[in-house]
């Protein structure tokens, strides 16, 4: 995933100027520019905000505590009557949220209508009525655009601090299908060609097509000049399903998949020259392949009649060669049905689907967790956590070689633990303390009982402890059988220290 985009105080030449929307024009500045296409252009501050955003999340190895805060800001379209469309970065562990006018004279707290971390898209309205009325007051909501073709102009929009708008014309080189915020999630994204230039820094931008909305910029490369733009496909999808007051999100089929570009994986698996096909090495449990009654080892032909090549593309009536994920994830939506065509030792299979939601809090190592503080419990000095993807990622950019193993092992196979467990709870660290003595080295070790019970989640290990009547607490780690002990009298007057000392509190498990 590219750094989050931020406009940085440095100005690109660019192939095609942009241009400049003053009304009226400020009498130090030139008059308003014309299109490419000679058109006159037309003000679109009407149909956009600023978001002001503070936020602030948990600290991965104090889960007690949160992080210094942070503020953003974005430029934003508004798509309803007191509706804006944003990203979803920008509401992440928000804890305030603002709309103020382009030209910083009218503002009002915003909310949370509807938000997809896995598609990076939100919907956020006023708090108050009142001051919603006031700000969007004499606004024009934006039109969705048809999508755009390959080689069409698209314009990325600005509005300067002095309230001027300036319409960045940029190319749509390409589309494919693109994880942009959270590794693993993959939805239709165009990439496109343009040089900006610095205005109000903004972590967000309103992309349009003939002053109509056709997407939202999510990242800008400045080396590259490469924007990549939620899609006017995603972010119909997306309010389409807002607008309901129910969102549920973006389906999944519930499979991990691998290419069959291999010539003797391929004979193997008995597909002929002329057939494409995805190798099905995981099912979820649960998940709607595994209900529809597919089976790791399957090869995946085809999905509603869309033949799936051996690199896993599938030609696009619009778009050309897209990645198979779009057919699930593109205009679909949960509860729909869809037809998988197989191949199951050798012999053609066709099965219905019906796609269903793959919540967060299903996973065995949860890929994100916004808005929610973190499940902890320290006992007598002895951090315990829950295992999760931000987690993995504390241990820096090269967090999936330098993690450890018996953690991305439970990333990558978590079919091992499927029945056994809920969550990975680990020690975390081991604070030096009288209860600890000889145990301050310890870390990164997997819990499996505690005082003889199964550990499958934070309240399981909270509620081993209180259980316990005797003077030892035994915890056993998965690893080699390893068993330490922990003396209750001395645990409970380190916990009443720690208290007093500055963590707020013990445990959570929400």
């Amino acid at each position: 995933m590219r750094p989050l985009f931020l406009l940085t105080p440095f100005l690109f030449l660019a192939a095609c100027q942009p241009r400049k929307v003053e009304t009226p024009p400020p009498a130090a500045a030139a008059a308003p520019k014309e299109a490419a296409s000679g058109k006159p252009a037309t003000d679109i501050k009407t149909s956009v905000v600023r978001i002001n955003s503070t936020q602030q999340s948990w600290n991965a190895g104090q889960p007690w505590e949160k992080n210094p805060p942070s503020q953003r800001r974005a430029l934003a379209a508004i798509v309803g009557p007191q509706q804006v469309l944003t990203t979803s970065e920008m509401v992440a562990d928000s804890t305030y949220l603002e709309f103020e006018s382009t030209d910083g004279t009218r503002f009002a707290q915003a909310k949370v209508i509807a938000v997809d971390y896995e598609a990076n898209l939100a919907l956020l309205g006023p708090v108050s009525e009142k001051e919603g009325s006031a700000l969007f007051d004499k606004t024009t909501p934006l039109v969705i655009t048809a999508p755009p073709k390959i080689g069409q102009t698209l314009e990325i929009m600005q509005v300067e601090e002095n309230n001027v708008t300036l319409l960045t014309p940029g190319t749509l080189q390409s589309i494919d299908v693109a994880s942009n915020f959270l590794p693993g999630h993959s939805f239709l994204t165009y990439l496109i060609k343009a040089s900006m230039q610095s205005a109000a820094s903004s972590y967000s931008l309103p992309v349009l097509q003939d002053d109509k909305l056709a997407g939202v910029l999510i990242s800008y490369n400045s080396k590259d000049q490469i924007c990549d733009v939620a899609s006017t496909d995603i972010v119909t999808r997306f309010l389409k399903e807002a607008a309901g007051g129910n969102y549920k999100g973006f389906p999944s089929l519930g499979i991990s998949i691998a290419k069959t570009e291999d010539a003797s994986f391929r004979q193997w698996l008995k597909l002929t020259d002329a057939q494409g096909g995805l190798y099905i090495h995981s099912v979820r449990k649960g998940g709607a392949a595994e209900l529809a009654g597919v089976r790791k080892g399957d090869v995946l032909l085809a999905i509603d009649g869309h033949s799936i090549d051996r690199r896993g593309y599938y030609q696009h009536l619009n778009y050309g060669s897209l990645f198979w994920g779009h057919l699930i994830r593109g205009d679909k939506f949960t509860g729909d049905t869809i037809t998988l065509s197989l191949l199951r030792n050798g012999q053609p299979l066709d099965v219905k689907a019906t796609l269903t939601r793959e919540e967060e809090g299903t996973r065995l190592v949860p890929n994100y967790s916004f808005d929610k503080a973190p499940n902890f419990l320290v006992k007598g000095g002895l951090v315990f956590q829950e295992l999760s993807r931000p987690l993995l990622e504390s241990f820096g950019e090269e967090w999936a070689s330098r993690a450890p193993l018996n953690f991305l092992d439970a990333l990558e196979n978590p079919e091992k633990y499927e029945g056994k467990v809920d969550r990975i709870i680990f020690l975390s660290a081991s604070i030096p303390t009288p209860a600890t003595v000889g145990y301050e080295s310890l870390r990164n070790l997997i819990v499996r009982k505690v005082n003889g019970k199964e550990i499958k989640n934070m309240k399981s290990l909270i509620d081993a402890f209180k259980g316990n009547l005797n003077k030892l607490h035994s915890i056993e780690f998965a690893e080699e059988d390893f068993t330490v002990y922990l003396d209750e009298a001395t645990s409970n007057m380190v916990d009443q220290q720690l208290l007093k000392r500055g963590i707020t509190r013990l445990s959570r498990a929400d």
